[in-house]
């Protein structure tokens, strides 16, 4: 990625604030699912969110005039649903609809952008790992090597991990950290659904599902809805109570080899994590010792590992020690996953982390408040897209 590339993308900094977000109560959704019930499908679950951020950023539906759906959803059908009349728009993932408002709003495209999100994906029964897997060979590459048995992300990761612990010589002690210190800070978020802490022991008498990689090592699965306003960032500071402003984006994908699942297996996502931060840290000024939260897209524990070296914040092979000396969790140096991630808190695809950057820049979070919080860091590296973005005030 060439120096002329990362100024063009820095033009974007901070032209584009989120001025509200919203989501549906997870802890009673999964309660309910739990007992048999199905509160919505997943258009009500974002319709519902919708609502919650629509109100959050003070707006009425008429000044919403660009619309961004998750890929659980139709476009035309939500935007009948949520009457949104909106003049620029589609589907996109948890990140790239960020990306994709903050390039709208810099195109002149739209002026205030919700993205929506709603998943019924524990009541419906939907399928990530085994023969009738979601999205089968049309969108998930390691679903071509099923007849090895590859079948899930989980199997997939599992084998990630595996080999960066021959590599490195690390533990499962070590990965291990990341399932302890994520249950701690949802400890204290009451709407994390997994709020019991765990402790090592518990960590390490957990049944294997897909060998390393132990029950506490994956995401749940719950049904949900996130929504947020984005909004061009003049306009936010006129009209919006408590805008935070998105400071930086930084992209890189690896496609080559990637149904051989190359990228994964061999470099871990490295070469592109470290390009996209390079642009991310460039856009936003700062570097990783400047993060006071990172979040990390964590379908699996492993992500955190993975994404502690690619970004910068210690050296290859080095992420296991680099926990044990600064620490991850409440009283650690650096406070990852603060809301307690996919692991704990809820499996919302890299929705929900948004929501907490935002919720930690404002100063919204009470016991899990990142003290002087200025820059909030996320990162997701998934299926061959290492993309960043840094929130602050």
């Amino acid at each position: 990625m060439t120096q002329a590339t990362n100024k063009r993308a820095s033009a974007t900094s901070g032209i584009s604030a989120v001025a509200g977000i919203g989501h549906t109560d997870w802890p009673e959704d999964y309660r309910r699912v739990r007992k048999g019930e199905k509160p919505f499908d997943s258009y009500g679950y974002a319709a519902l969110a919708f609502s919650r951020a629509l109100s959050d950023a003070g707006l009425k539906h008429s000044d919403v005039d660009g619309l961004i759906v998750g890929p659980t959803t139709a476009y035309e059908r939500m935007g009948e649903i949520l009457n949104i009349d909106a003049r620029w728009g589609g589907q996109a993932d948890a990140v790239q609809s960020v990306f994709q408002a903050v390039m709208a709003i810099h195109a002149g495209l739209a002026e205030v952008v919700a993205i929506v999100y709603g998943n019924d994906q524990r009541s419906a029964a939907v399928q990530y790992g085994g023969p009738q897997a979601m999205g089968g060979q049309s969108f998930l590459s390691y679903v071509y090597h099923s007849p090895w048995g590859l079948t899930s992300q989980g199997a997939l990761y599992a084998l990630m991990f595996q080999r960066y612990k021959e590599l490195w010589g690390v533990s499962d002690r070590d990965l291990g950290q990341v399932a302890v210190a994520q249950r701690q800070w949802a400890s204290l978020n009451p709407r994390a659904i997994m709020r019991k802490p765990i402790t090592m022991d518990d960590y390490l008498a957990a049944a294997f599902i897909a060998e390393p990689l132990r029950l506490f090592d994956y995401c749940l699965i719950n049904d949900g809805g996130v929504a947020l306003i984005i909004m061009e960032a003049e306009r936010a500071k006129r009209t919006c109570a408590n805008p935070v402003y998105i400071k930086g984006l930084g992209r890189s994908d690896l496609n080559h080899q990637a149904t051989s699942l190359g990228p994964r297996l061999i470099d871990f996502y490295r070469p592109a994590q470290q390009r996209a931060a390079a642009q991310v840290y460039d856009a936003a000024g700062v570097g990783p010792k400047d993060i006071d939260a990172l979040l990390v897209y964590d379908s699996f524990s492993p992500h955190i590992l993975f994404a502690l070296e690619g970004f910068g914040f210690c050296g290859q092979g080095e992420a296991g020690r680099f926990i044990a000396a600064n620490g991850i969790g409440v009283d650690g140096r650096l406070p990852i996953n603060t809301h307690g991630g996919h692991l704990s808190e809820s499996y919302m695809q890299g929705w929900s982390h948004q929501v907490e950057a935002v919720r930690q820049a404002r100063g919204q979070e009470g016991d899990r408040q990142v003290k002087d919080c200025r820059h909030v860091q996320y990162v997701s590296d998934v299926a061959g897209k290492a993309m960043s973005i840094i929130y602050g005030k």
